[in-house]
């Protein structure tokens, strides 16, 4: 628990961190009922909103939304990123062993990949280089130019576990469910899903090694993912029928033309 104050203060230097047991513990304590935990759209937007004036709001966004490893979003650097082309290059990654960390590339071939990046994250990831940019200049001689996209506030690459530390926090202020961080990726995943794309799109974009990985390891969304899409084929037809069933209304007869036709019929 000392470790994990040491981390908080870095991060947040202005911020008081207690050393004694308190609800964020019981909360991240909370039991699982499953591996794979995730939230639902909206509890993932309600954090986001809470997140939003954090310094390490776009590090969260980009998990949320491309669902990027932690240690991966904790190694990217600005040269991996073409916020004009829309592509995040993944390469490199920070890993925690014990209270220390590695540096490394992605543990698998996959891992190392190219994502594209939806045009709100290209937004809040210019937003972040700005908010980094005001940073550096505060931060004056102290500055470590490392050239990670995530940093601390004075450009040390960032602890991994002091990202999880912040995201609990985060979260429990939001009064969300207790999820780990990973299962944010876990979520960019099922979200993908709902969207209509198929396994094989989840596996590049996560970067799993394999399909069956994925398959295996969203199995538990599934049949509530069958299930959504047979409630939207149902809702074509029962909609469909719906609109038969109203009566049409009747055009309005122009001013006259009853008349004249019974004009005509009289006339005939």
């Amino acid at each position: 628990m000392e470790q994990r104050k040491k981390r908080l203060s870095k991060l947040e230097p202005d911020k008081r961190h207690g050393t004694r047991v308190n609800r964020l513990d019981a909360y991240i304590g909370t039991p699982r009922p499953s591996p794979v935990m995730v939230w639902t759209p909206e509890h993932t937007a309600d954090f986001l909103h809470r997140a939003q004036t954090h310094r390490l709001y776009g590090q969260y966004y980009l998990i949320a939304f491309r669902g990027l490893r932690r240690g991966e979003s904790c190694g990217l650097r600005w040269p991996d990123l073409n916020l004009d082309e829309g592509t995040a290059t993944v390469r490199w990654q920070i890993v925690q062993h014990g209270n220390g960390t590695d540096q490394g590339k992605p543990r698998s071939e996959a891992g190392e990949r190219q994502i594209s990046l939806d045009k709100h994250t290209i937004s809040q990831l210019r937003a972040h280089k700005a908010r980094q940019n005001t940073e550096r200049l505060a931060a004056g001689d102290t500055w470590m130019e490392t050239g990670f996209v995530f940093t601390t506030e004075t450009g040390e690459p960032l602890h991994p576990a002091c990202v999880t530390e912040q995201f609990e926090q985060l979260a429990m202020e939001a009064g969300l469910p207790p999820i780990r961080l990973h299962d944010l990726r876990h979520g960019a995943a099922t979200i993908l899903l709902r969207a209509g794309h198929d396994m094989k799109v989840v596996q590049e974009t996560l970067g799993l090694s394999s399909i069956t990985i994925a398959s295996d390891t969203y199995t538990s969304v599934l049949p509530d993912l069958a299930r959504e899409s047979a409630e939207d084929a149902a809702a074509i037809i029962v909609n469909a029928g719906k609109r038969r069933q109203r009566p049409r209304a009747l055009k309005p007869v122009p001013p006259g033309d009853g008349d004249h036709r019974g004009a005509a019929g009289a006339a005939s």
